[in-house]
């Protein structure tokens, strides 16, 4: 079974789920001629990407409020396909946790060789439900459940034994005179994970561009690339490239 034969087996069953409203494992390996096994591995990967919900003994379609957020799910969709396509074969990456960078992660369907590390449990999750299966290293140490991450001393430790090509990560907003700004006290992490990567690049909604939040995370100096949408004010977009940083704004398409 090739790639593009996968992923057009998944489009169909997701296909079916939102007609339907539910899909069944044992008529869909029927309907596909394939495996159960094979099956439940589409519905996990389907699961993992947020397209449907896994029930026992099939799926089913995400419940309506779970859908109405659209307009943030394009714009994340638009950003992490602009980050994926910065990613070439074989690169070491770390994807930091945050549902913004773990959107990215279907757009690495495609990429062959990359090793991949990460403190977020999610989204490891989601890299071993693709059918690439990136090789995978996580950073250990202790749970924060603010962050849905592993956080401290064993985490940085663990990340300053290797080097990176680019780094991944998310903001809570961005101060566009000092750079990515957080709520939460842990920052270090972050600021390690920077100084491992010869690129550091931020993905972040528009709307947090000029959020008011206490704690610097990165400075400028410290940013190859800021990654947003077209929804960026003129005046902060100017204000960010003078701070050295390029400037990706992906087109949210409808």
């Amino acid at each position: 079974m090739t790639k593009r034969n996968t992923q057009q087996r998944r489009h169909n069953i997701l296909a079916q789920v939102n007609e339907l409203g539910e899909v069944a494992v044992e008529k869909l390996a029927e309907q596909f001629q394939t495996s159960e096994v094979t099956i439940r591995k589409d519905l996990t990967a389907l699961e993992k990407s947020g397209l449907l919900l896994r029930r026992y003994g099939g799926a089913i379609a995400l419940p309506k409020e779970i859908v109405s957020d659209e307009v943030d799910s394009k714009r994340k969709v638009a950003i992490a396909k602009a980050a994926a396509s910065l990613i070439n074969d074989h690169n070491r990456i770390i994807i930091d946790s945050g549902r913004t960078t773990a959107a990215m992660i279907p757009e690495l369907a495609n990429k062959r060789g990359l090793v991949v590390m990460t403190n977020a449990i999610k989204v490891a999750s989601r890299l071993l439900s693709l059918e690439n299966e990136p090789t995978l290293l996580m950073t250990g140490g202790t749970w924060d459940p603010h962050s849905e991450s592993f956080q401290g001393q064993v985490a940085e430790n663990v990340l300053c034994s290797y080097d990176f090509d680019q780094l991944f990560i998310g903001a809570d907003g961005i101060d566009v005179k000092r750079g990515t700004t957080t709520f939460n006290e842990l920052v270090g992490l972050s600021q390690v994970m920077a100084k491992a990567a010869r690129e550091v690049i931020v993905m972040v909604e528009s709307d947090k561009i000029g959020r008011k939040i206490p704690n610097l995370e990165l400075p400028w100096k410290i940013v190859t690339t800021l990654i947003t949408d077209t929804g960026l004010a003129d005046d902060k977009r100017k204000a960010i490239e003078a701070c050295g940083v390029k400037l990706i704004c992906a087109e949210i398409i409808d």
